[in-house]
């Protein structure tokens, strides 16, 4: 018993009809370029533009549906926790800051675009541990020879270490009479420490906060030089 090739059959369109009835039973076979590019054309015919009333007609739905996201983001903004809706702006557009040497203390924070009040400048970031380990490690900063506490307290039981696992914002600088201060909010069930504005913020203008260490008999002196300046840390 002999097959036979099937003969090859070609439809107005330009594409090959399958005497067979599958593809697959025909094996490789290579398209011609004119059968190609008859097909091409006829594919195009059905992608012409939509006449000039419809595109007026969708350039109104656009504008329609999108004021409708614009009224439904307003009233969720009202009844949603507004922290947690500016956390997740800050994440996906973080604020333009820099590092360098302040006239405060060694290193500091500073904007490099106009920030306004009431904003979320730098999420506080490091690793969370408990007390007991904090006082293990700051023993062993001690020795090591690290003088600089990079540590934040977010309740009675934990602390954020970012001596050696941080982000900008441990360079932030204290100030009696600060720019910025810290809050503690709540991003699905972890407790997270974000430095917020308290006023308008110049560009190239120095990022500060109270850092309200607790009163201590070694005092730690106070290197802001504002004018109502308490004149210690502790």
């Amino acid at each position: 018993t002999s097959f036979s090739t099937p003969k090859k059959k070609k439809r107005d369109d330009g594409m090959r009809e399958h005497v067979t009835g599958c593809a697959r039973s025909e094996g490789y076979y290579k398209i011609d370029k004119k059968d190609k590019l008859k097909y091409l054309n006829n594919s195009r015919a059905f992608a012409e533009e939509p006449p000039a009333d419809t595109q007026v007609r969708t350039r109104a739905e656009l504008n329609l549906r999108r004021s409708e996201q614009r009224r439904l983001l307003s009233s969720f903004t009202g009844s949603c926790d507004s922290d947690l809706l500016k956390f997740n702006q800050l994440k996906f557009r973080k604020k333009k800051l820099k590092f360098c040497k302040s006239h405060i203390h060694d290193w500091g924070l500073f904007a490099m675009e106009p920030i306004a009040a009431d904003e979320m400048v730098i999420e506080y970031v490091g690793q969370n541990i408990r007390q007991v380990i904090a006082d293990m490690r700051e023993k062993r900063y001690e020795d090591e020879g690290i003088g600089s506490s990079y540590m934040f307290r977010v309740d009675h039981d934990t602390i954020i270490d970012a001596t050696k696992c941080g982000n900008f914002a441990r360079f932030i600088n204290h100030s009696c009479n600060p720019n910025c201060y810290a809050k503690v909010i709540t991003v699905e069930s972890q407790k997270k420490i974000v430095i917020y504005s308290k006023q308008h913020i110049n560009v190239n203008e120095e990022i500060t906060y109270d850092y309200k260490f607790p009163i201590e008999d070694v005092k730690i002196p106070c290197l802001c030089g504002s004018e109502n300046c308490r004149g210690t840390l502790n």
